[in-house]
């Protein structure tokens, strides 16, 4: 019953809030906008397919964080292309706040499974692709619970209990544990990697997130 009733309200809260979001956060994107045309030139912000509910693709919108290089350059890692004001505002996930566009316009919600790469679509697990029974989200269980540093077991074990656990109550425990890691600014990067790994599939070593 939950399942089939809470969907519809958790969309309309989605659309109430990302809205209200959109407007009250604009002098702010603003502001990284021109911030991030300084430091990192054009385009300001950074675009790519990612998979969605049901695992549909869909244009995640960020602000750049990442310098961009042409075909003859040979820097090849995150880490690399990383400046020191990109670093910062992933610290501070000002770069997400152009996601909430994603959100109102029902590619996301404020809450749920990270959108991942699409290329990881054939290697997750019957059990792991459950991910994309709901809308990915801005912020989920995984996130407040380690972040980039939890391991892809225990990302995606986060995600599929997502899945199982979907109500209002999880959704605001959500919530509020993310505004204590954003504050924190806990789990940004990976242990040994500048933002997080690849995943090369769940029958390999547990590569990264």
């Amino acid at each position: 019953m939950r399942r089939r009733l809470y969907p519809p309200v958790k969309r309309a809260v989605d659309v109430v809030v990302s809205g209200v979001g959109l407007v009250v956060t604009a002098p702010v994107m603003a502001a990284v906008a021109v911030a991030v045309r300084r430091d990192l030139g054009s385009p300001v912000l950074f675009r790519q397919q990612r998979p969605g509910l049901g695992g549909r693709p869909f244009e995640l919108v960020k602000f750049r964080t990442m310098r961009t290089f042409g075909p003859g350059d040979s820097v090849e890692t995150d880490g690399a292309r990383l400046t020191p004001f990109g670093t910062w505002l992933r610290s501070t996930s000002l770069d997400e706040l152009p996601t909430l566009w994603n959100v109102f316009r029902g590619d996301m919600s404020l809450v749920g499974p990270r959108p991942l790469l699409v290329e990881y679509l054939d290697r997750y697990t019957p059990e792991q692709a459950r991910r994309h029974e709901v809308r990915p989200g801005v912020t989920g269980l995984a996130q407040v619970r380690g972040r980039n540093l939890l391991g892809w077991d225990e990302r995606f074990t986060a995600d599929v209990e997502y899945v199982d656990r979907l109500g209002p109550r999880l959704d605001l425990q959500v919530l509020v544990a993310t505004l204590r890691t954003v504050l924190r600014r806990e789990g940004i990067s990976a242990t040994d990697a500048p933002t997080m790994h690849l995943f090369t599939g769940s029958r390999r070593d547990d590569a990264a997130a």
